[in-house]
């Protein structure tokens, strides 16, 4: 391996089940503050369109971003409305404990590090996590879905995140994630070996059924070393 590229939510931050619709509900309450109705029904019709673009995702691994979402409903972008939509976000966004050390060996072994996202996310405000937890200098790139036309498990994806980290062979990259369908199936349709964290609560419309199982199974990040220690 010369390099190891992980997923973001659910595996370099420990996986926190959240309300969406909450979320929306807090961006609506804020554009419709003198009318609670019409901000039920806007937080409503945006989690149906949020739903949908994931849905798309799943089938045909077509990116999208929040803006898309706001402008399939006719809602303004709103700059306060997007601060109480981040602040109710941040419980889910602190890195792991594990990831500085983790990363400063394997960049100590000589291996590029990178990040691949499936997110609707500006990939400015994962930046900011990253550089809030100190740990963005760790990643020599880091790839957003919302930057791109695909989200995993899509391969252009995948491409993208290693070109990104400048690593030409799929077959030297390990890719670490939570999710099999996107992160698994992904991967190693991409031609990458791929490890599962197997932790996360993924609700059942969000699980795709896939045939492949998983070169290793991680449950903390700090023994990925000896998993790649034991491929050598």
């Amino acid at each position: 391996m010369r390099a190891v590229i992980f997923d973001w939510g659910g595996t370099l931050t420990p996986w926190v089940t959240m309300d969406m619709r909450a979320g929306w509900q807090i961006y609506a309450d804020i554009i419709h503050a003198d009318d609670p109705e019409q901000a039920k029904a806007i937080a409503e019709a945006l989690l149906a369109a949020d739903n949908a673009a994931w849905s798309r995702c799943r089938a045909e691994a077509t990116a999208f971003t929040l803006s898309h979402v706001l402008t399939e409903v006719g809602v303004p972008e709103h700059e306060a409305a997007w601060a109480a939509y981040r602040a109710f976000w941040d419980q889910a966004t602190y890195t792991d404990p594990e990831v500085t050390p983790l990363l400063t060996e394997l960049r100590a072994r000589g291996l590029r590090t990178g990040v691949l996202s499936s997110t609707s996310w500006p990939g400015t405000w994962h930046e900011e996590i990253l550089i809030r937890d100190n740990v963005r200098h760790l990643f020599d790139a880091c790839v957003w879905s919302s930057d791109l036309e695909y989200t995993k498990p899509h391969p252009k994806s995948f491409e993208a995140a290693m070109h990104a980290i400048g690593i030409d062979d799929p077959a030297d990259c390990v890719y670490v994630g939570d999710r099999p369908h996107d992160d698994i199936n992904g991967a190693k349709s991409a031609g990458m070996k791929a490890i599962l964290i197997p932790h996360s609560d993924i609700p059942v419309d969000q699980q795709v059924p896939v045939d492949v199982e998983p070169d290793a199974i991680l449950h903390r990040l700090s023994d990925l070393p000896k998993i790649l220690d034991s491929w050598k």
